[in-house]
């Protein structure tokens, strides 16, 4: 099979990089939903080494925690230096949000800007 150059150090680059922590605090209600849009997110393709610019919007029902938000503005500004690809990038948020908050359910969505005139929309859901 062709990859075009890309090899297992491309496609793993980032996902166990150390990022900051997602703080939550203790969550007063049940049976509701939160939606949090994240405009500004952008990384750093791992092969071209060029910006990659996108929104990630993140939907959960909290459970015992709720995602504190300055903590999670944080969270993804980390990923402004760091190699990874946009498939990566949202699975990698949905698992460090799921080890944050414990929710009922989340989806990560992630609607990157287009390039060579392709635009790419990657979700991942929890459970799965």
């Amino acid at each position: 099979m062709k990859t075009g150059g890309y090899n297992n150090t491309h496609a793993k680059s980032g996902i166990t990089a150390k990022l900051p922590t997602i703080e939550t605090w203790p969550n007063q209600f049940k049976g509701y939903d939160i939606t949090i849009e994240l405009p500004e997110y952008t990384a750093i393709c791992p092969k071209t080494g060029l910006p990659d610019f996108g929104t990630i919007r993140i939907a959960y029902r909290p459970d015992q925690q709720c995602l504190e938000l300055k903590s999670l503005k944080m969270y993804i500004h980390a990923y402004r230096n760091l190699g990874i690809f946009y498939e990566n990038a949202v699975n990698r948020i949905l698992t460090d949000l799921v080890a944050s908050c414990h929710p009922v359910h989340a989806r990560v969505t992630g609607e990157f800007t287009a390039r060579g005139g392709l635009r790419s929309i990657i979700e991942a859901t929890y459970p799965s």
